[in-house]
């Protein structure tokens, strides 16, 4: 057989000898600077050299003859390589490219010095390593879901601030910290973000934020097993920083730090200081999940209080009430909601009507802002005729369904067990029998029950929840209120594992109740906040997004430090708290009446009135029906579906 022929013929030859000169070059390249400027050097004289011929050859006052006009390419080469270009003796040629090359090696270097430096600092820059100096910026140490949301409400806060600053320190690339709140927190107005990188537990790092000249300090706890401990370290890093920043005369900043396990409460108080406040994340969680649960709906009120884009908590000094009774003070704001007094550093919710109001106390209100706490007295706009004073209605035992389980779990059953009456159940069901049965101390079974505590029972099912028969299993038609509970985050696993699985019982769910036709009284807890908006739930189902409630505590209390002692009241089990109760219990159905009556019905059986929600606007978002302090003229028909927000004893 003859020769084979290559069919892509003498194009496959160039492209062979293309690769290898491109193999030469490469290897050339490899072996160092001195071969680069090798390189650069050849390129150069092969560029110039001839350029230079055919500007010699093709200029008609050229010297005729070629020793000449070879000098004459020589001087045009040594001008653009900048070598000098002298055409005397030898030694004066070899002398001149001798001072040029060394002209341009000190040129070179001077320029590879400063741009070096120049990089250096962008880098540095880049990574955040430099030191902020601003005063009264607000800090923020640490890294989690939370802090979205503590940021986009600093941001809300300062939104009528000329110069305000928020700082995040946190064990991240600058860049991607940066990219993140772009994505999640969006357009921050006037306020300036600065993102610093860094270990929070390292107080020089810590002195990358300047802590001692900051209005306040928030330290998040991370998603990692070893948070609590993180956030004591922090704490403990930060006291350091400010006693090394501080000379003594500056005003320290107000901290405020949050812990998931009550074990590190008093740990991460004492590194904390004095003036610090440390929240525990999971009990209040907790809390709030158990009083949705019986009451649904409160999640969105509590967001509407907790936001600075709606309705705010303010303490104002009002002369004009001193020695006047609390009662009267509730129809002194016609713009403004009264629900306590400040004295001291004792928040009084919904005290007695009869309470005399002290020189020294301050007034507890809701308000759209500051500037809209005005007296002005709604005393005129109360119908008395359209009143109700009716008793509440007795309570009964209650029968809660827990679905899932994770470490809130215990807290929940806990909160349940101080507020409900005896003969009480609660039902639990997961597939992790070992560690409920473990953290409940209910006896080694597959179906166990024992009493949880005084008038609660706790019964617990083996089962799956994501699996539709695990729930048809149950009568849930038959319970007051159904719990949905994610995972705990696996420690290497993805943020969001938790409320995937929480999603799938949230549709499971969904088609028992189109089945049997009842709307569930569902309350879920979720962990990112934009899966509410995927959560298939009714008008009287609910969602907790235990990150954000904390994240907005933490901004709230930041800016006014008295407001912890409010919050902790408020979501005390036992204390007094935020309450929907029917409309019928305060007004007359189908009768149109104001605002003001309503707050006037409430002061009679000792509580505050701050708003309502509307059932004929409950699927609609975003408020979905709740309305906080509105006007005390407001006049609107009230039906039997309707509820009224108040602050109260349950």
């Amino acid at each position: 057989m003859g020769q084979q022929r290559d069919p892509r013929g003498g194009a496959g030859g160039l492209k062979e000898l293309g690769d290898r000169i491109r193999y030469r070059f490469d290897s050339t390249l490899a072996r160092g600077a001195s071969a680069l400027v090798g390189w650069l050097a050849l390129l150069c004289l092969a560029v110039v050299v001839p350029v230079s011929v055919v500007l010699v050859w093709t200029d008609p006052d050229a010297p005729a003859s070629a020793p000449g006009r070879l000098a004459e390419v020589w001087r045009l080469t040594g001008e653009t390589l900048r070598l000098g270009g002298v055409t005397d003796t030898p030694l004066r040629v070899a002398m001149s490219v001798l001072l040029a090359l060394i002209a341009l090696l000190y040129v070179s270097l001077l320029v590879g010095l400063i741009t070096a430096a120049l990089t250096e600092r962008l880098t540095a820059l880049r990574r955040g390593r430099s030191t902020v100096l601003e005063c009264g910026h607000a800090v923020v140490l640490g890294w989690s879901e939370q802090v979205f949301t503590v940021v986009g409400e600093l941001v809300a806060a300062n939104a009528n601030q000329q110069r305000a600053v928020v700082v995040v320190l946190a064990d991240r690339d600058k860049t991607a910290m940066e990219e993140a709140f772009g994505t999640r927190v969006g357009p921050v107005g006037r306020t300036r973000l600065i993102c610093r990188s860094g270990p929070t537990t390292d107080p020089a790092v810590l002195s990358l934020a300047n802590p001692a000249t900051a209005g306040a300090v928030l330290v998040l706890p991370h998603d990692e097993p070893d948070a609590d401990a993180e956030v004591v370290r922090t704490l403990l890093a930060l006291r350091t920083a400010l006693s090394q920043q501080g000379d003594g005369r500056v005003a320290r900043p107000s901290v405020v730090a949050a812990v998931r396990d009550d074990r590190f409460r008093l740990a991460a108080s004492l590194a904390a200081g004095p003036d610090g406040i440390v929240l525990e994340s999971d009990t209040i969680t907790a809390r709030m999940t158990v009083q949705t649960a019986r009451r649904p709906g409160l999640s969105l009120v509590h967001r509407e209080l907790l936001d600075f884009a709606g309705e705010e908590f303010y303490l104002v000094a009002e002369p004009a009430l001193v020695g006047r009774p609390f009662g009267e003070a509730l129809l002194s704001y016609a713009t403004s909601s009264v629900v306590g007094l400040l004295r001291g550093e004792t928040p009084l919710l919904a005290p007695s009507p009869d309470t005399p109001v002290r020189a020294d106390d301050k007034i507890l209100v809701i308000s759209r802002d500051d500037d809209t706490v005005q007296l002005d007295d709604c005393a005129e706009s109360v119908e008395k005729a359209a009143m109700m004073c009716e008793p509440p209605a007795s309570a009964r035992p209650e029968r809660v369904l827990l679905l899932g389980w994770n470490r809130r779990a215990p807290l929940m059953i806990d909160q349940l067990r101080r507020c409900v009456l005896p003969g009480s159940t609660v039902d639990v069901v997961t597939a992790d029998g070992a560690t409920t049965v473990h953290q409940v101390g209910v006896g080694d079974a597959a179906d166990a029950a024992a009493p949880a505590g005084a008038g609660l029972a706790f019964t617990l099912h083996r089962g799956d929840v994501t699996r539709p028969e695990t729930l048809r299993r149950l009568d849930i038609g038959s319970y007051d209120s159904v719990i949905v509970l994610g995972r705990d985050p696996a420690p290497d696993g993805p943020a969001a594992e938790p409320d995937n699985h929480t999603l799938v019982t949230l549709l499971l769910l969904q088609q028992l109740e189109e089945t049997t036709g009842r709307e569930l009284p569902v309350v879920t807890e979720l962990v990112d906040d934009r899966n509410r908006v995927l959560a298939p739930i009714s008008p009287s189902a609910d969602v907790i997004i235990s990150g954000k409630i904390i994240g907005l505590l933490m901004a709230q209390i930041s800016q006014n430090r008295h407001l912890a002692g409010v919050f902790e009241e408020l979501f005390r089990a036992g204390g007094k708290g935020i309450l929907l109760r029917p409309a019928a219990d305060y007004v007359r159905l189908d009768h149109e009446t104001t605002f003001a009556t309503v707050v006037a019905a409430a002061r009679l059986r000792g509580e505050c009135a701050i708003g309502y929600r509307d059932h004929a606007t409950a699927r609609q978002g975003p408020r979905y029906g709740v309305c906080v302090n509105p006007p005390k003229t407001e006049r609107r028909r009230w039906t039997g579906r309707d509820e009224v927000v108040v602050i109260g004893k349950d």
